[in-house]
């Protein structure tokens, strides 16, 4: 039998938080002296008082736990807060179905940025709050899962990743703890400098936080319904900086604020990330000029396709412009970046770019041994051996990926959307990327109009996604229960 006090404790313990971080729209609604303020005092009342029961009532020491646990605890978190989390849109000004407000919690705490929400402009600004204040919770959450507890469940090839000094078997707790101290106090850095930086570009207070927490985290919730259209120019530059770091590994930044820069360098993924960028803002301002002939406003061109790439390569998913109208080979490059995502250890989401390097050089070592099949060919990533179990994982987690892509597809399709649409939306949940295209998406790319089905089918992708499938998959083998 498990023991799940481990499991229960901390998630009450980050409840409690996010009960407490309710109270920050609170307080922006009472200061403009908007009513709605009550409804984030409920809120965070309710999800406080539940935190605080879960965290006394399995009060205990615990200095380890074991892998079914870090199993239960990863996957209890992405249930457990997005619920609680979804109170105040069901209490609230948007007045929302369960269905829906669930739908907004979970896009916002995996870090998709799709909204159910018809209308954005006018919403209360505590909601606005809210909505930015789970994107950034759930992308610190994810760095740290990602560094300490998904290497130790060996999901899709992280096992990689303990020897970058986060060695957490058998002490994941005490390990969790002051890795999390060291990506927050990182976090909060950039988040500090996103912030400072939007307001020295024009942005007022308040803008420039909702959006700061958006664009660190890499979510892509806006507070307007022209998302960052609303802020042309020098924001949209800025905003490409700061996607870019928020989606490389964030260790090598912790390893730079240490001074050794050298890792960061020298990091492979790291460089496959931005030659990829630039490959894909390369097609796309190509195929702009030669074949749409728009060069009329360069800077302006530039601006926007850099912008809407690295946006959607990081699954950040904000928008400056509608980039349907660029044509069909633009869409490919967007779709396939998003495919791809940012780096392993950042907020970025997709089936990240180690994966695919792990990918290309399995496949290239497979047409050496075709061309010499007595040589022997070992696989290296960044210099170093990759095991046996390594390539596996990542095989794996490509064919569960891709499976669970189109049956997705499928699922949707079965809903009554059209085609095109099914296949963003499965594409955006499943990779929590935020844009859909196609007939049935109203102006401010929402997906109100979706049936409630499509409406759930995409919430349990974004959740499969964002815990990178096999974690959550895993639970229902009844091998699991019994072990």
């Amino acid at each position: 039998m498990i023991d799940l006090r481990p499991v229960a404790h901390p998630i009450g313990k980050i409840l409690t938080a996010i009960g407490a971080f309710m109270l920050f729209p609170m307080a922006v609604d009472a200061w403009n002296g908007d009513p709605h303020w009550v409804v984030f005092l409920q809120s965070a009342v309710m999800t406080m008082v539940a935190g605080v029961m879960i965290a006394v009532t399995t009060a205990g020491r615990y200095d380890h736990l074991t892998l079914h646990q870090a199993f239960l605890l990863t996957s209890g978190i992405w249930l457990v807060l997005p619920t609680f989390g979804a109170l105040p849109f069901v209490l609230g000004a948007p007045d929302a179905s369960f269905t829906d407000a669930m739908f907004e919690s979970m896009s916002g705490f995996t870090t998709t940025g799709t909204t159910v929400f018809p209308v954005l402009d006018g919403m209360p600004r505590g909601i606005h709050l809210w909505r930015s204040i789970l994107q950034w919770s759930g992308g610190l959450g994810i760095v740290v899962v990602a560094m300490v507890f998904l290497p130790v469940m060996k999901v899709g090839g992280m096992q990689f990743f303990r020897s970058e000094g986060f060695d957490t078997m058998g002490k994941v707790l005490p390990r969790a703890g002051q890795i999390a101290g060291e990506m927050t106090q990182l976090y909060l850095i950039l988040t500090g400098a996103c912030i400072i930086t939007y307001l020295l570009l024009g942005l007022s207070g308040y803008d420039a936080i909702v959006h700061a927490l958006s664009t660190i985290s890499t979510g892509g919730f806006s507070s307007y319904d022209a998302s960052f259209g609303q802020f042309l120019g020098a924001p949209e530059w800025a905003a490409c900086v700061f996607m870019l770091l928020a989606s490389i590994p964030f260790i090598r930044m912790v390893q730079l604020m240490r001074g050794q820069a050298a890792p960061l360098w020298r990091d492979v993924q790291v460089r496959a990330y931005l030659r990829w960028t630039a490959y894909a803002c390369g097609v796309v301002i190509l195929y702009r000029v030669l074949w749409l002939g728009q060069t009329a406003h360069p800077e302006e061109m530039l601006r926007e396709t850099v912008f809407n790439v690295i946006s959607t390569f990081s699954g950040t998913g904000f928008a400056s412009t509608d980039v349907t109208q660029w044509g069909h080979l633009p869409l490919v490059v967007l779709v396939l970046v998003g495919l791809i995502g940012g780096c392993t250890g950042s907020t970025g989401c997709s089936v990240k770019v180690f994966r695919y390097l792990v990918l290309f050089e399995a496949v290239r070592a497979q047409i050496r041994r075709m061309q010499s099949p007595r040589r022997i060919y070992p696989l290296r990533y960044g210099g170093q051996p990759l095991d046996q179990d390594v390539v596996d994982s990542v095989m794996a987690f490509f064919t569960l990926f891709f499976l669970t892509f189109g049956l997705l597809i499928v699922g949707l399709s079965l809903t009554g959307l059209h085609p095109r649409t099914a296949l963003t939306a499965a594409w955006t949940a499943i990779a929590n990327i935020g844009p859909v295209w196609g007939p049935g998406i109203s102006a401010n790319g929402s997906v109100a109009d979706f049936p409630t089905s499509a409406k759930w089918l995409m919430t349990l992708g974004m959740f499969l996604g964002r815990l990178e499938l096999v974690s959550v998959l895993v639970l229902l083998l009844p091998r699991f229960w019994r072990g």
